[in-house]
């Protein structure tokens, strides 16, 4: 079928779907970054420096270029503080323990524990085991992407406080991460009531997934409309593509 003949609904999902051929195909963020990772590994902040992270950038983004996520979050500040501090302080707190334990001379316990996380987004779990991994005292050995599950390598749980306390401490970092960074639709989906920070509570069961003890907090006006929005949203969104699904099958087969 040639391209002048296509129909308004293809064309339409043929707009949506392709991928422009644009130079750079990085964002201006990535380029950043990535040539502050380069002036960070040599410790020399020259213009020279500068420029030639910028070249090394613009070239692995091109030679390889980073496949596309999809993301809906937001940044939220006190989240993100909140994340960050919080972080430093189980790097310290870790550190400390692990250090006691070696000087001690004690015999590790170690296990490898799976762990299932309550979002479902692949950027969320490249952030959560790469701050799991930052930790002293754990490895993630494995993520599955499709189910969210984590594989954590815990160097003794008796230090981490079983197999619960790994649970609760890689699912408390997930709800910090998701505080900071996520959209509301996706605290919701994860079973959060929408905020900077985890006093503002999970949501009752059957909203709340099943993964980990949930809490019970008094459900707000506001969540419930939001949930009700999101119902209505969601049910339109499906009957808006069984329709589009209809007549593009429709004018296929003329």
């Amino acid at each position: 079928m040639d391209r002048p003949q296509w129909s308004k609904s293809a064309r339409a999902i043929h707009r949506a779907t392709r991928r422009p051929g644009r130079f750079p195909h990085a964002s201006a963020g990535m380029l950043a970054w990535l040539m502050f990772v380069w002036v960070l590994l040599w410790g020399d902040l020259s213009a020279g420096n500068f420029l030639a992270g910028l070249l090394v950038a613009l070239l692995v983004t091109t030679v390889a270029p980073f496949p596309a996520t999809p993301f809906d979050g937001r940044f939220r500040p006190l989240g993100v503080a909140h994340l960050a501090v919080r972080f430093l302080w189980d790097i310290i707190v870790s550190s400390f323990q692990q250090g006691k334990f070696i000087l001690t001379g004690g015999q590790p316990q170690a296990a490898i524990i799976r762990i299932h996380l309550r979002s479902h987004s692949d950027v969320y779990l490249a952030m959560i085991s790469g701050m799991t991994a930052l930790v002293p005292g754990s490895v993630v050995v494995e993520a599955h992407r499709v189910t969210g599950t984590l594989y954590v390598h815990v160097f003794d749980t008796r230090l981490a406080g079983g197999i619960e306390g790994v649970h609760k401490t890689v699912l408390e970092l997930e709800e910090r991460v998701l505080r900071a960074f996520a959209s509301h639709d996706e605290l919701v989906d994860a079973g959060y009531v929408p905020g900077s920070t985890p006093r503002a509570g999970r949501l009752p069961t059957p909203y709340a997934p099943p993964t980990g003890e949930p809490i019970t907090p008094s459900i707000t006006d506001d969540v419930s409309a939001a949930l009700a929005k999101k119902a209505k949203r969601d049910e339109r969104a499906e009957r808006m593509q069984r329709i589009a699904g209809n007549t593009l099958q429709a004018e296929v087969d003329q």
